[in-house]
């Protein structure tokens, strides 16, 4: 039975203020945790980032020129053989339109759609696809399932 009594007080109190410079007996006093001597250990002191102690800085090392295909590459939509088993029936043509239809691929999509070969397949379907894997190509042939490719 729960009594005023019985009741304990479970909140975590306050976590108590660093109290720095008050003294050596308090774990930051003298110094205040600030070193000995030096710019940090003076008033006014600013930590400049990047800044390593005369030694060269990181981001300056760092090369400012190059290539990267990030900015050309078109994000695509993977497929596994089991998904495609699991959400089409027999004689359906898988495309990126038809999972669209169905909810499963956005609005947009620049690369297009990539078959995998997880899982089997049982359904016969027709595959549209901007690209396969080796695998899904080997289980799609000996399944006798035409797949198409799509250009580029």
């Amino acid at each position: 039975m729960n009594l005023l009594s019985n009741l304990k007080d479970t909140n975590q109190g306050k976590k108590q203020k660093k109290r720095i410079g008050r003294g050596v007996g308090c774990k930051k006093g003298k110094t205040c945790g600030r070193g000995q001597k030096g710019a940090g250990a003076r008033s006014g002191y600013k930590r400049r980032y990047g800044y390593e102690g005369g030694q060269m800085r990181l981001f300056a090392k760092l090369p400012h020129r190059g290539f990267t295909r990030g900015r050309f590459e078109k994000e695509s939509l993977s497929i596994n053989l089991s998904f495609i088993d699991k959400i089409y029936s027999d004689g359906e043509v898988v495309s990126y339109e038809t999972l669209h239809e169905k909810g499963y691929a956005p609005k947009r999509l620049p690369g297009g759609i990539k078959i995998l070969g997880k899982g089997e397949i049982t359904k016969k379907v027709s595959i549209e696809a901007k690209a396969f894997s080796k695998g899904a190509k080997e289980k799609l042939e000996k399944q006798k399932i035409v797949c198409k490719v799509l250009g580029k």
